[in-house]
């Protein structure tokens, strides 16, 4: 089949351009019908440029991580034969060693001469170093007042005081209050009102209740006092229980601790409250009855 006229004047120009642009360049496949056919587009050329840019970008990825990773690989190198004997430890500041000193306490009008470090508590002064177990431990943080003590005759919590500012003090301990013969009148009452259960807070209980009739007596009123600047009218169970608030019994006697403490100001001719209702005591309602 012979060629148009058209096709013999658009073939040599599309030879001469293809020759020009590029001399190796293979040529287009003819048809079927024997006319070779033009490029349909410019697909093959657009993804060689896509790859040569890609492989472009990856290359100078590929360099700039080489540069980046150099210094910090050459500084491990330098860094790895580096042992830790050569680190310099951290600067650690330790206090100079404080030894023992001597103290004398007086406790329950008996010299006590101690050899003590100046951080010692006087709990622990009296508990471990003059044998007087009386006082407890309960907290340690002077919240539960089975530590309490009386010190020229005010309570403190021994835990929170240190037993080298007391020298020269007079102390009291539980101890100190009476003995198994001649009990004070306060630690009567207490077994008279069965005013403990497991005994372990009542050594500071006894302390703190002797230390508030005393401070009752003194005129010294309390937060629940109508008026601060004058004496309390009369020792009431409201006074009572507010000036025995520092002292805790996990076992729940408050109510006979109060019956104890307002039969003791009675006794001592302390003006309480004659309508507060009388506490039976803990003997009279273990006696059998009469009847």
């Amino acid at each position: 089949m012979s060629d148009s006229p058209l096709l013999k004047d658009r073939r040599p120009a599309a030879t001469a351009a293809s020759s020009t642009a590029s001399p190796c360049a293979d040529a287009h496949p003819a048809d079927s019908s024997g006319v070779s056919s033009p490029p349909l587009d410019s697909t093959p050329s657009s993804q060689q440029g896509a790859h040569a840019g890609r492989r472009r970008f990856l290359q100078s990825a590929v360099a700039g991580a080489a540069l980046t990773s150099a210094p910090l690989a050459a500084r491990a190198q330098q860094a790895a034969p580096v042992t830790a004997e050569a680190v310099p430890a951290p600067a650690v500041f330790s206090p100079p060693a404080v030894g023992a000193r001597p103290v004398q306490l007086t406790v329950n009008g008996r010299r006590y001469d101690l050899q003590l470090e100046p951080r010692v508590t006087l709990l622990d002064a009296l508990r471990d170093y003059a044998g007087l177990i009386g006082s407890k431990k309960g907290c340690d943080r002077g919240q539960c007042g089975a530590c309490t003590v009386l010190v020229n005759g005010r309570r403190i919590n021994s835990c929170l005081t240190l037993a080298v500012m007391h020298e020269g003090d007079a102390i009291t301990t539980v101890e100190g209050l009476g003995s198994q013969s001649a009990p004070s009148t306060m630690q009567r009452s207490f077994i008279e009102y069965d005013a403990f259960q497991c005994g372990f807070c009542t050594p500071g209980q006894l302390c703190s209740a002797t230390a508030a009739l005393t401070e009752f007596r003194n005129g010294d009123a309390s937060a629940v006092s109508a008026d601060p600047r004058t004496r309390p009218a009369s020792l009431t169970d409201v006074e009572i229980r507010e000036r025995m608030s520092g002292n805790i019994c996990r076992c729940g006697a408050y109510q006979n601790i109060v019956g104890a403490i307002r039969s003791t100001a009675r006794a001592a001719r302390l003006p309480t409250d004659p309508t507060e209702q009388a506490v039976v005591p803990g003997f009279a309602k273990r006696a059998p009855s009469k009847t």
